[in-house]
């Protein structure tokens, strides 16, 4: 079985591609410039949003299967980001050549944005309603909606894979987990809001290796890729800070809490865990000691950007 895999440089894809390798898949990895040498991996480079490309692609891997990450994904400027409109075309371009050249099972990431978020409970899928947030999510639904039609009438079997909070080695050295284990290493303050919102958080690894079992299996339709847990943001900070050595650093409440920002993000993992039979994730602190061990080794090596 020959999978090919976009996005495969990115913070998830770089994972995916050792976790489909072990589940016996001949990986065909794709991005703008090749990643990492890995044994059973063969790159094409590409950019998808330049004509033709897509078409190319396909053809080229000639892939039984397709894990589809490639998106939009620069730091705060996703949310917004007109390229999401470009982002549709291109995935359903790819999507229909690679079908048209033998491609029978795939799998596209989704977001936990889709959804009209519980104040109290969790997100189920088919189940909790979807509304629209931002360009960003706005477009990965109407990109999953057109695939669902497009499904029903040809022999694609689809499954859409809705990430959640993601952290771990070589995350954004910007986003929450990494700028917080990035000051503690530092040995500077890592000020965070109140803290009072739930998410439920995920290690990279954990999540890659998800996205490989379902890409494997039949289940098609909405997956939700999450632990199930619910955690406040200041007690994972506080953990952070303890697991450092440094709870005085952890100043929670130094700034303001984000306008609007949702109560309560968190998945109900009952098709991943039953249905595609995920084993439970690695618990959240020894995640996070690996994460701060990480930076620990980035700051002693330089060898990832620390801004």
């Amino acid at each position: 079985m020959r999978v090919l895999v976009t996005g495969a440089s990115g913070f998830i894809g770089r994972y995916t591609l050792p976790a489909l390798t072990q589940l016996g898949y001949s990986v065909v990895a794709s991005a703008r410039r090749p990643g990492q040498s890995i044994t059973g991996v063969e790159w094409i480079a590409a950019d998808l949003l330049k004509p033709g490309e897509a078409e190319r692609l396909a053809r080229e891997a000639r892939a039984d299967a397709l894990l589809h990450l490639a998106w939009t994904v620069e730091p705060d400027k996703f949310w917004a980001d007109p390229a999401n409109l470009d982002w549709i075309g291109a995935s359903l371009r790819l999507i229909r050549a690679a079908v048209e050249t033998g491609t029978r099972r795939v799998c596209v990431t989704g977001t936990c944005f889709e959804y009209d978020w519980p104040r109290d409970g969790d997100c189920v899928e088919g189940v909790t309603p979807l509304r629209t947030h931002t360009l960003y999510d706005a477009c990965k639904a109407a990109c999953h909606q057109v695939l669902q039609a497009y499904a029903a009438q040809t022999s694609l079997s689809l499954a859409w894979a809705r990430l959640f909070h993601l952290y771990g080695p070589y995350e954004n050295p910007t986003r929450l987990v990494s700028s917080i284990a990035r000051a503690l290493v530092a040995g500077t303050p890592a000020r965070t809001s109140r803290g009072l919102a739930i998410r439920d958080f995920m290690d990279i690894r954990d999540a890659a290796a998800a996205l490989a079992s379902l890409l494997a299996s039949d289940v098609r339709g909405p997956v939700n890729v999450a632990t199930g847990k619910g955690v406040r943001i200041l007690e994972l900070a506080t953990m952070l800070g303890r697991l450092a050595g440094r709870p005085d650093l952890a100043q929670i409440g130094a700034l303001p809490d984000r306008p609007n920002d949702p109560p309560r993000i968190v998945a109900q993992v009952s098709r991943l865990t039953q249905e595609v039979g995920v084993e439970a994730p690695r618990p959240l602190e020894q995640g996070l000691g690996e994460a701060l061990d990480f930076w620990r080794e980035v700051a002693r090596s330089r060898s990832f950007p620390l801004v």
